[in-house]
């Protein structure tokens, strides 16, 4: 078997977006490439998009003029799957379809050489069942790119039941040699980006249909507080509802439906409307020059408190004491239970519990929750939630005190784990669980969710810094909340929390 790729023909099934984006990778890379697509017009549009990536490279400075001009020369445009015979790896590309697929694995492998590979840019479909009725499934990979393929750094080589281990590294070397950086994982739902990114849609949902915030403040606090290169609604109205709406339905149907992957009726009223976000020019916002909707309710000016006391640790304890300090508040260290003292009112961490709970089991004494965040050191907002029955005049020195430390405050309702600890916990988790069942490593799970998804650390980086044992209490307080089995935590990250072990080597 031929195990070098590089310098092979490369076939690539389907001249969509992301087909199209394949096409420019092996072209810069130096192969030949056949592009096939039974819609005639497509093939006629795809020569004229390749190029324009060719130019924009150009343009760049990222390829030479002599290069692109190579580039066109290899791109063979094919009208028959025949043509694709001589290629070394074919790719498809085409409608997420299993039926159609495994009709044109079976095509593919009448045609090409014993030792070629067949690779599916599948974002959902399972690789073991794409292969099973093929002749050699051990020859059959996933090959994931993430949109735009020309972009996005990453791609993950997903192994089905029979496929061969050196498969795996061939594609893997050949990501390399693409530019790109390659994970492995197993065929599971959503293999792992898509799967476990699923709670940040989920979770801001959720607190959505509660009425925790508008659109607007669930979007600041995963993207100002948790470091999030955008939120997680706005992120859907990109994406397209119709889109989002299907994975998490696929996710769940696969999963036999887990109620962690529980579609959203709200964004199912969405889909059924035609709101789809920005392509129909409609979704959470209206993408019109009114921009009002997208306003954030900060909180006004306070005066920050005359007396602040550290009673115990809790997490970002330190983190706030050094704010502090720099912001030359002077702070009183005591014994206690994990908290601070504002003059008369508590401020606590968000765990899972509500503000109003907390505040009930100590007489109605004022009680403020803070979210979490990524990054406390650089995060310009905070989220805070006041238990019911706290005044204004109460929550004001919980309110300076942060401005004083130089973010901006807004207040939500106090709704169990508020956003961004709720949001990160349940990532963790579901990070956790794809350890747990062997779909890939912890080092795997968090470079494929910073390089395909953009997050600001890995979810199990993240658990490190936060404690895993506050992730577990988070869950099990959120899981008293709702108990239906959406927040049970994974049994692997209850093990790390009560051993305190780390996903990470410091």
């Amino acid at each position: 078997m031929n195990l070098d790729l590089s310098g092979m023909p490369i076939g690539v099934v389907g001249a969509g977006t992301m087909g199209l984006g394949i096409v420019a990778l092996a072209l810069r890379a130096g192969h030949s490439v056949w592009l096939y697509d039974t819609r005639a017009s497509a093939l006629e549009q795809a020569r004229t998009a390749v190029e324009a990536s060719l130019d924009r490279w150009v343009r760049r400075g990222e390829l030479e003029v002599a290069g692109r001009d190579a580039c066109r020369q290899r791109l063979q445009l094919a009208h028959d799957v025949a043509a694709l015979a001589s290629c070394g790896l074919v790719i498809e590309a085409i409608v997420e379809s299993l039926p159609i697929k495994q009709a044109l694995f079976a095509q593919l492998e009448a045609l090409v050489a014993p030792d070629a590979v067949l690779a599916s840019n599948t974002s959902s479909i399972s690789i073991t069942a794409l292969a099973a009725s093929l002749a050699h499934p051990e020859r059959v990979v996933g090959m994931h790119f993430f949109n735009p393929a020309t972009v996005l750094a990453l791609v993950e080589v997903v192994r089905g039941e029979a496929t061969a281990p050196e498969i795996l590294q061939r594609v893997a070397d050949l990501a390399r040699a693409w530019g790109k950086q390659p994970v492995f994982c197993r065929s599971t739902p959503g293999f792992i980006v898509n799967r476990v990114a699923r709670p940040f849609y989920a979770e801001a949902l959720l607190a959505l249909q509660e009425g925790a915030a508008a659109p607007a403040t669930l979007d600041a606090a995963l993207r100002d507080a948790g470091g999030f290169r955008m939120g997680p609604l706005e992120l859907m109205d990109l994406i397209g509802h119709d889109t989002n709406f299907a994975v998490t339905r696929s996710l769940y149907d696969a999963f036999f439906q887990d109620p962690r992957y529980r579609p959203s009726l709200i964004q199912q009223a969405l889909v059924e409307a035609g709101w789809l976000g920005r392509k129909s020019g409609r979704g959470f916002y209206t993408y019109a020059a009114d921009a009002a909707e997208r306003q954030v309710p900060l909180a006004t000016a306070c005066p920050p408190p005359r007396r602040v006391v550290r009673q115990g640790d809790f997490p970002g304890a330190e983190t706030l004491c050094r704010l502090a300090a720099t912001a030359a508040i002077e702070i009183d260290v005591q014994a206690g239970d994990g908290q601070l003292l504002l003059d008369e009112v508590v401020l606590r961490p968000s765990l899972g519990r509500t503000a109003t709970a907390l505040a009930t089991e100590r007489a109605g004494a004022p009680l403020v929750l803070f979210d979490t965040w990524t990054d406390l050191e650089r995060a310009p907002l905070v989220v805070l939630a006041h238990a019911d029955g706290c005044s204004e005049a109460q929550v004001a020195p919980v309110i300076g005190f942060f401005q004083a430390l130089g973010k901006q405050v807004v207040v939500i309702d106090d709704v169990p784990g508020l956003l961004v600890t709720r949001t990160l916990c349940m990532l963790a988790n579901e990070a956790a669980e794809v350890v747990c069942h062997g779909v890939a490593s912890a080092e795997e799970v968090d470079r494929a969710m910073q390089l395909g998804v953009n997050y600001p650390l890995g979810p199990l980086a993240w658990a490190d810094t936060f404690g895993n044992a506050a992730v577990v209490t988070v869950l099990d307080n959120l899981a008293r909340a709702y108990p239906d089995g959406r927040y049970r935590a994974s049994s692997l990250l209850r093990r790390k929390a009560l051993t305190d072990t780390r996903w990470h080597a410091r």
